[in-house]
């Protein structure tokens, strides 16, 4: 279960957290000066309200101690029993006392200050989801069970233990028609597992405490965990003959070289490689200590290393390129003067607008379930909205499906990478913690989300995932300059955002699920991090070299070329617009001749259609058409059938990646075919979850969009689901060098004919 990290300590009142707190000093005495009682009554203040997350200041012009967390904003004084939160005015349990040039606080002040702001926004759940996640014992017994069934063995890896979803039809119902009581869902769970090379699937009922299922699953290679990262290391500090490639290079000492293990890719064999063996090919940088190792490729040096012999079996040396040497950190640490920013402070002086129920949230008119996969990231499930009263659908599962960052250099360190990161690495398991601040706004919620490491043991990943609402424009205005009498009517747009970063080698990719009051979601994706970038020889564009070296991306510092490269992103979107049956349909604008006369020669129109099969919805995207995913059994009060309208490119900072650039022979194009077509609509059918496949390192054939679609099946009027891909295609410039500005990917799905009218007129007007 995800919730708060602090909440497992500040939601147990009378829980002593302790603050130190001196203008003079931050000293913590090893006895409390309790102010009349003992110890325990009264608690040092600074560091563990520090540690609570909680920003602490002295304020030596009003002589006030000021606290900041999580959009509160509290002032106190040394000797007053009164706390200013967020502007009110409340009353302490006992007064802020100064002893010796240190303040102490009554052991209940964090629940008095933050207690009443933190129930009405976060909860410990009180009640069950069937989306739930795994909690650690459930995960525990998932093992536990294994082993007892007598399959386990010593050795074993798991890609994945996750809930098994029960059906979708009984899920809905429990969700919309509060028959809670009368349903019991029994409690599975799913995993994948290594033994080697060997790949096996299984399931257990934790309910019963029984392994239902163990099968053995031949011809596919499994996911890249992290005991691979720490085998192509060691095998590249093992292996002699790449230590001589390295002498030639001028490095003696193998452990300033930084391993960066890739999956391999298929080739049919032109590269030379056996398929049955579990392979990662590893491309080296030197560390040299300026804090980027990353600037410092090592050129033409590719080592193949054997999973299961753990050592390296070949190593492919195409000549030397000088390592580029100048020293680029990316952390700003070579400009001693910085930049002055004063502090800007958001702040919620009535409490948040949102609740937080276990992993249930409810914003405005949305309710929704949220978890994080191993594999995908954060999932948003039982998504609705309450239109005057009554909760309608919209969508069942919204998750990214998969993404691919496909490179376009033909050279030996570069023609095989491809990286399909969520399949071939599981994203959601390289999770990066949030901080406020920087990477989320001071008034965020910070979720912890707990999932089970390659051993089977769970393990809790600190602010995995952030909820936060802001400020975003005018949702509407209109100012009456004809009669003046109504005169300017203006609302303010809010926006609640989930945020989840992932960190694969260089880059970092931050993923936002935006909910808008007037029920459009928005899904933003920004590329940050640091370029995967090649040494060259040459130095400026002027050189005699400079043709040659930059054919493949761009020259953007001294002997260092950005490749060009794209990144692709497809997210899977089980959408059931108002009822469980929808059609794709298209509307095209179009200019006609005029048919009633006058003097206009022409004339606008639109046409419609419905899209009838599988492969007929597979397309690009032409922004000029509407594309709606529509319920033709519901309509809105006019006769509108309802539905939302697919967006795949909502604006972005990058040039949009209309369509694979690789050639339909290439290797890459026969195993992956969602990164060339932004629209594809499939069938609901539960286990097919990736777009890629779900055994995508070195496949060598899609297994999914492709082979989900060869049936051709009908998809009007019936359970189906959105796979949408967006993406931009990344032309280096020396801006992004050495660290790349976040540049942002934006897709929408927005509500067409589902509501009756504009459904915000209710918001109401600021003074």
């Amino acid at each position: 279960m995800m919730k708060k990290t602090f909440m497992k300590s500040a939601v147990v009142l009378g829980l002593a957290l302790s603050l130190a707190f001196s203008p003079l000093s931050t000293a913590i005495p090893s006895v409390a000066y309790a102010h009349g009682g003992g110890e325990a009554d009264y608690v040092p203040l600074k560091a563990t309200l520090e540690n609570f997350g909680a920003k602490v200041q002295w304020d030596a012009f009003t002589g006030t101690i000021n606290i900041s967390r999580d959009g509160y904003v509290v002032r106190v004084k040394p000797g007053s029993k009164e706390a200013i939160v967020n502007g009110k005015s409340i009353q302490l349990d006992a007064p802020v006392t100064l002893k010796k040039g240190v303040s102490y606080v009554s052991h209940h002040f964090i629940n008095e200050v933050f207690q009443s702001g933190l129930e009405q926004t976060v909860k410990i759940e009180d009640g069950y989801h069937p989306f739930n996640p795994l909690t650690p014992t459930e995960i525990e017994e998932v093992v536990k069970t294994l082993k007892e069934s007598g399959n386990y063995k010593e050795g074993l890896r798991f890609t994945e233990i996750s809930v098994k979803i029960p059906n979708k039809e009984d899920v809905w119902d429990w969700v919309l028609n509060g028959n809670r009581s009368s349903r019991s869902f029994e409690r599975k769970a799913e995993f994948i597992a290594l033994d080697g090379k060997q790949v096996y699937e299984g399931e257990v009922n934790l309910t019963t405490r029984k392994l239902v299922s163990w099968e053995k699953i031949d011809d596919v290679h499994g996911m890249i965990i992290l005991d691979d990262f720490f085998t192509a290391q060691e095998a590249i500090e093992n292996s002699v003959e790449y230590a001589k490639a390295l002498q030639k290079r001028g490095i003696d000492d193998v452990k300033k070289v930084v391993a960066t293990p890739l999956t391999v890719g298929y080739f049919e064999g032109e590269d030379g490689l056996e398929q049955d063996l579990r392979l990662l090919k590893v491309v080296a940088y030197l560390n040299t200590g300026d804090g980027n190792f990353w600037a410092h490729p090592i050129e033409n040096l590719v080592a193949i290393v054997d999973l299961e012999q753990k050592k390296v079996i070949k190593v492919e040396d195409e000549g030397i390129i000088p390592i580029p040497m100048q020293n680029n950190p990316y952390n700003g640490r070579q400009f001693e003067k910085k930049v002055g920013v004063k502090p800007l402070h958001i702040t919620e002086p009535e409490g948040k607008n949102y609740r937080i129920n276990g992993n249930a949230i409810n914003w405005n008119n949305w309710d929704l379930h949220l978890r994080l996969d191993t594999r995908v990231g954060p999932i948003l499930s039982t998504v609705t909205y309450n239109d005057q009263g009554k909760k309608r659908k919209i969508m069942y599962e919204g998750s990214l499906g998969g993404m691919i960052v496909p490179y376009g250099d033909p050279d030996v360190g570069w023609y095989f990478k491809a990286y399909l990161d969520s399949g071939d690495y599981g994203m959601g398991a390289l999770t990066s913690s949030l901080v406020k601040g920087t990477d989320v706004p001071e008034n965020a919620m910070l979720l912890d989300a707990t999932i089970a490491d390659n051993e089977g043991n769970p393990y809790t990943i600190p602010n995995a995932i952030a909820v936060f609402e802001r400020y975003a424009g005018p949702e509407y205005r209109h100012d009456d300059l004809i009669t003046f009498t109504e005169g300017n009517e203006s609302r303010e747009r809010r926006e609640l955002v989930i945020r989840w970063v992932s960190t694969i080698g260089n880059y970092d990719y931050i993923f936002d699920w935006v909910l808008l009051q007037n029920g459009t979601m928005k899904i933003d994706i920004g590329a940050s991090g640091i370029e995967a970038v090649k040494g060259v020889v040459t130095k400026t564009m002027h050189d005699e070299t400079a043709e040659k070296d930059t054919r493949y991306g761009t020259l953007i510092d001294h002997n260092i070329v950005g490749t060009t490269h794209q990144h692709i992103y497809n997210f899977r979107l089980d959408l059931d617009v108002d009822g469980g049956n929808n059609s794709l349909l298209e509307i095209n604008p179009k200019v006609a001749p005029n048919p009633d006369g006058g003097p206009r020669k022409s004339v606008m129109i639109t046409e419609q259609k419905t899209v009838k099969s599988e492969q007929e919805a597979i397309q690009k995207f032409d922004p000029s058409t509407i594309r709606l995913i529509s319920n033709p059994n519901k309509e809105n009060k006019v006769g509108n059938p309802v539905s939302y309208q697919v967006i795949p490119f909502a604006g972005g900072t990058h040039p949009i990646a209309k369509g694979a650039l690789f050639s339909e022979d290439e290797w890459l194009s026969k195993r992956v075919h969602f990164m060339d077509k932004q629209i594809w609509v499939t069938n609901y059918h539960p286990d097919e979850r990736y777009p890629e496949g779900k055994y995508p390192n070195r496949s060598k054939e899609d297994t999914g969009l492709k082979l989900f679609t060869d049936d051709n099946s009908s998809i009007e009027n019936t359970d189906i689901v959105l796979w949408m891909t967006t993406g931009a295609t990344h032309v280096a410039r020396a801006e992004e060098w050495p660290m790349m500005p976040t540049e942002w990917v934006r897709a929408m799905i927005k509500p067409w004919n589902f509501f009756d009218q504009t459904p915000t007129l209710d918001l109401p007007k600021k003074n």
